[in-house]
């Protein structure tokens, strides 16, 4: 019994074989990280102007959305689960303008992401199918949802998509101008499958809201009178150009 107590006491007077180092408090594994972190590159683009895509389900917006930002297109699309998003860059009056595409599923079940989907967003494409008059009438209703949940300042474009399918068209491109006029908004058709004016789309509603922002920055100071920007509806075969009112 003597013998085991003092072989303890003997083994707890001995120096550990296997030492462990001290551990680092939080505070130093922060400093210690912040200092080994690497610095951020430079910025690659002069603006980032975030675009939503909205409308019924079916209209064409992923198509329209992977043919401006990858240049492809899928027959076999299916429904967007929740949002989805993607960036192309382009050049507008000499400065790199970063285009933050989102696209969202447009199932009612899907509403309940209304708000976070609009936050921050400068220019929207509210698109519909110029084949199915339903998704036309159904533009009324997203507009409205838009201008609910949106800044008033938004740059909204009409876009009657699938004008490869001529031959079953039932939207009137007078008809689709028109209502844009009405509404103060641009208007285009285009064709994601045949890439049809879908670079102009994205084109003229980022060059629209860039003339927006650099105008508002040169007239910072003023009395905030109301400014015209003057805007282009496009159909498949012609232009026909508007103006729309734009709030500094």
């Amino acid at each position: 019994m003597r013998a085991a107590l003092a072989t303890r006491a003997r083994c707890r007077d001995d120096p550990d074989p296997f030492p462990r180092a001290p551990r680092a408090s939080p505070r130093s594994r922060l400093t210690r990280d912040r200092r080994s972190a690497p610095a951020r590159p430079p910025r690659s683009y002069d603006y980032l102007f975030k675009v939503v895509l909205i409308g019924d389900s079916g209209v064409g917006k992923s198509n329209l959305l992977s043919r401006f930002t990858r240049n492809e297109f899928s027959l076999e699309s299916k429904s967007t689960i929740g949002v989805e998003f993607a960036t192309r860059s382009l050049d507008v009056d000499g400065k790199t303008v970063k285009a933050q595409i989102w696209d969202t599923a447009g199932q009612e079940r899907y509403r309940a992401i209304t708000s976070a989907y609009y936050r921050g967003a400068v220019g929207a494409l509210l698109v519909y199918d110029m084949t199915k008059h339903d998704s036309y009438e159904d533009a009324a209703k997203w507009l409205k949802e838009l201008r609910d949940h949106a800044d008033a300042n938004i740059v909204i474009m009409l876009v009657g998509n699938k004008s490869d399918l001529e031959h079953l068209r039932v939207v009137q491109t007078s008809d689709a101008a028109k209502y844009a006029e009405t509404e103060g908004l641009s208007f285009i058709e285009t064709s994601a499958l045949e890439s049809t004016n879908v670079e102009s789309a994205f084109q003229n509603i980022l060059t629209e809201i860039y003339d927006i922002v650099s105008k508002k920055a040169l007239d910072d100071g003023d009395d905030g009178a109301a400014g015209t920007i003057e805007v282009k509806a496009v159909g498949a075969s012609g232009v026909k150009k508007t103006s729309s009112k734009c709030c500094n």
